[in-house]
């Protein structure tokens, strides 16, 4: 099946083949050489995905398009004090040849004509001429993903006819922009301009950009993202020369052109849109080129001015504890102190990229809530599994958030970081100085858990699963009369199992146990098709499992494992089946109640369920117990 971008771009394609205005370049001998025939059409994802037509793996010289990669690499390699000393970020309005000179300091006003582009190539890495030609093949190299070559007849064309840009070299030298012989400089923006290329090169060499930096190929960071926002700018500003202010309007995307024939526009975060096509207008921009990318800016709505990110979207789900408890199973008392009180945990799933506009919706739902509520405590869990990317500024901002909840009492949480790569580091480079870290979770089961017991602790609650019980205290043998409990103790024989040992095995066959917790806890564990083990739920003391034997089922479908030591009575169904004899109404009893707790674990399955299809998102199923080394974080919040 066809993506459907790929039948676009092949379409879109097929509709400009027929545009034949414009004159392929001349005024450089070689480049008058060129099929004006020659037509490619690239747009690359951020993640690398490449959707192309035409004459995409065409060469041509990349020209000054160049100019865009090489001025990355300067702000790299120089930083930006001293590369804004030499060449300002200032539109001119004129041509990409023209000599446009502050009248005070005697700077190039920007990096994109070729007055500024001869400075920048000075300001790379480099101790001479030689080593600074390295770097910059080396660069725009790793922005293509693959090693770059001259093209010496067009190097050697554009040397012999480049008396202009030779004077505007010995200019620069004049007012101290180049502080050493210019001509070798020169020599190097001529070699850049030859680099060659084709227009699947310069489509990842946008993506890259595009990516913040990053090949989407290679995942090798080129510069830094501070380089890429600068370059974009400039890009934005004047990329496009004396038609930059048309282009912003009309197509509104960070772009470079070239006289060889290409177009370079970029959406950051999202797309780059490489064009290849000879014949030029009469500014020195690709005529196909510019068609293309106005049509592709309209029909995917890339104008940057009017990609707006609705900040309502951030927030993918939002619903409370007492709607999706957690599945760990508790004693009467804490079940109905959490029934009653579980709204005051929150779950907010986000999604997407998070910024400052998302995270003060979030914030903002925190504090209408207290409004609303009054001052009870807050407890809230932000579930991270959709995120796929956090500002420096919206984590400082969500830190914040949750310093403020803690000083009024409450506590925010978050799980799923692990699925966003730079997340977990943007929420430390966000904590202040005396700060330790923050609580995350694997899962947003875990957080709800962590977060009940939270609670339970603030309302005066003290769980202690250590303590030993009587068979009164468990409810599932309610309405028991007095003989058939006794001729039930009769049936019991003691049992201990060490923290971690699993109880019952999955898979096993012809086991007829049937285990009362007395002391400790025990998590339900089915295995997953890929290794791992998902947790079901977690029992505590006064609480029975293995009941399934009660029914007949002859194989264990789930495994049971201690969380920590425990004490049981145990009893078979084969033992119950002989009692019944003398005791008739005793199984039918037992059954009855196996049956209101199946129905209510469904109520609170189908609760649950219900929550996830209101936000469909999946995790990936892993083991579940509740202990230390399950957090990623245990320092305090």
């Amino acid at each position: 099946m066809q993506h459907p971008l790929s039948a676009y771009v092949r379409n879109l394609h097929a509709r400009f083949s027929t545009l034949r205005d414009g004159q392929v370049a001349n005024y450089i001998p070689e480049l008058g050489l060129a099929n004006p025939d020659h037509f490619g059409i690239v747009l690359v994802a951020t993640d690398g995905t490449i959707y192309a037509a035409g004459n995409c793996d065409q060469t041509f010289t990349i020209q000054s398009i160049s100019k865009a990669f090489v001025y990355a690499t300067a702000l790299q390699d120089s930083g930006r004090t001293k590369v804004l000393r030499k060449v300002l970020v200032e539109p001119s309005g004129e041509a990409f040849n023209s000599i446009s000179l502050d009248p005070v300091s005697g700077a190039p006003l920007n990096p994109m004509i070729n007055a500024g582009a001869i400075a920048i190539a000075g300001l790379v890495g480099g101790g001479n001429a030689a080593a600074q030609w390295q770097r910059i093949a080396s660069s725009l190299s790793a922005f293509a993903g693959r090693p770059l070559t001259v093209d010496e007849r067009v190097y050697q064309s554009e040397s012999d006819t480049g008396f202009r840009n030779r004077a505007i070299g010995w200019m620069l030298r004049n007012n101290n922009i180049i502080e050493d012989d210019p001509m070798p400089v020169v020599e190097n923006y001529f070699r850049q301009c030859s680099l060659l290329v084709n227009c699947r090169d310069l489509g990842i060499m946008g993506a890259t950009l595009a990516n913040g930096g990053i090949n989407p190929l290679t995942g090798q960071r080129v510069v830094d993202i501070e380089q890429v926002e600068a370059t974009l700018s400039v890009m934005s500003t004047c990329g496009m020369y004396d038609f930059a202010g048309s282009w912003l309007y009309d197509v509104g995307l960070p772009a470079k052109s070239g006289v060889g024939g290409g177009i370079l526009a970029i959406l950051p975060g999202r797309f780059a849109v490489a064009t290849f096509s000879p014949p030029l207008d009469a500014k020195g921009n690709s005529v196909r080129g510019i068609a293309v990318c106005r049509q592709v800016s309209r029909d995917l709505g890339l104008h940057m001015m009017s990609a707006m990110h609705n900040s309502d979207l951030v927030m993918a789900s939002e619903y409370s504890a007492a709607e999706a408890p957690s599945k760990r199973f508790r004693a009467p008392q804490a079940t109905r102190l959490l029934q009653e009180n579980a709204d005051r945990i929150r779950i907010i799933g986000l999604q997407g990229e998070l910024t400052v506009d998302g995270i003060d919706r979030v914030a903002r739902r925190f504090l209408n809530r207290r409004q609303a509520d009054g001052p009870a405590i807050r407890l809230g869990v932000l579930s991270m599994h959709r995120v796929t990317s956090i500002t420096a500024s919206a984590a400082r901002l969500l830190q914040e958030l949750r310093r403020n909840i803690s000083a009024e009492g409450g506590h925010l949480v978050f799980s799923h970081m692990q699925y966003c790569a730079g997340l977990e580091p943007a929420m430390r480079q966000a904590l202040l100085p005396q700060q330790s870290g923050f609580l995350m979770f694997e899962d947003d089961d875990l957080a709800v858990e962590w977060c009940e017991n939270c609670l339970l602790e603030i309302l005066g609650h003290k769980e202690d699963t250590r303590e030993a019980i009587s068979l009164d205290d468990f409810s599932f043998f309610d309405g028991l009369d007095t003989a058939e409990k006794l001729a039930l103790k009769g049936l019991l024989t003691s049992a201990q199992f060490a923290f971690g040992e699993e109880v019952i095995r999955a898979g096993d066959l012809n086991d007829p146990r049937v285990f009362l917790l007395l002391s400790g806890e025990v998590s339900v564990l089915m295995d997953t098709t890929n290794g791992h083990r998902q947790r079901i739920a977690t029992l505590c003391h006064g609480m029975i499992f293995g009941e399934l034997a009660l029914l007949g089922q002859t194989m264990r479908t789930a495994t049971i494992q201690a969380d920590s030591d425990i004490s049981c009575w145990v009893f078979t169904a084969t033992a119950l089946n002989e009692l019944i004899y003398a005791y008739p109404q005793l199984k039918s009893k037992l059954l009855e109640k196996l049956a209101r707790l199946f129905a209510g674990n469904l109520r609170q399955a189908n609760s649950f369920i219900v929550k996830l299809v209101s936000a469909p998102y999946e995790s990936q199923p892993k083991s579940r117990r509740w202990r230390d080394g399950e957090f990623y974080d245990r320092a305090a919040h």
